[in-house]
């Protein structure tokens, strides 16, 4: 297998500026904002994205986590999903509410969050950030933020590495040798 960075740590740190500016112009502010992260590396891409939003605004955006384990339409199939729990701080009923997850491919994961998060309650909008998106949906699921579109071919994957899971901050490709 060959890896190939797409994407550094500051390339990193600007897309997440510039979602997060985007989340704002959009939503124009941050009043109603919730952000729910998908476990696992779409936690601390929200955490971050919450951070620059308080530093531009001035004040806090709720942050939660969901775990969708058993939200997929795969549970059957794997091995016993490795469960965790979810939690969003504040009522989501009324809220805009923000999904965000490290990569797009398929949008099953992207369903399973949303099944995961009428759980607590019906936001008044909910709207998908992903730092990357690879195409080959198989559902009707676009993102509304995106931090840079990378075309693969199904062989290949994205892997994003973060700081706070991985101990490093990067995205790469990695193509499988034949």
């Amino acid at each position: 297998m060959t890896e190939t960075q797409i994407m550094s740590a500051q390339d990193m740190r600007r897309a997440i500026t510039r979602i997060a500016h985007e989340i704002l112009e959009r939503n124009r502010g941050a009043d109603s904002l919730v952000l729910a992260g998908i476990r696992t590396r779409g936690a601390p891409l929200a955490q971050r994205l919450a951070q620059r939003i308080s530093e531009f605004e001035g004040q806090q955006v709720p942050v939660g986590t969901l775990d969708i384990g058993l939200y997929r339409d795969d549970v059957a199939s794997r091995a016993r999903p490795l469960l965790h729990s979810s939690h969003i701080p504040v009522d989501v009923n009324g809220r805009d509410v923000v999904l965000v997850d490290d990569v797009l491919f398929t949008g099953r994961t992207a369903r399973a969050a949303l099944d995961a998060l009428t759980d607590f309650g019906r936001p008044r909008r909910v709207q998908l950030a992903v730092l990357v998106d690879r195409g080959h949906r198989e559902l009707p699921i676009r993102p509304d933020y995106v931090g840079r579109n990378v075309p693969t071919a199904t062989g290949e994957q994205i892997k994003v590495r973060m700081e706070e899971v991985d101990g490093n901050d990067e995205v790469v490709l990695i193509t499988r040798e034949d």
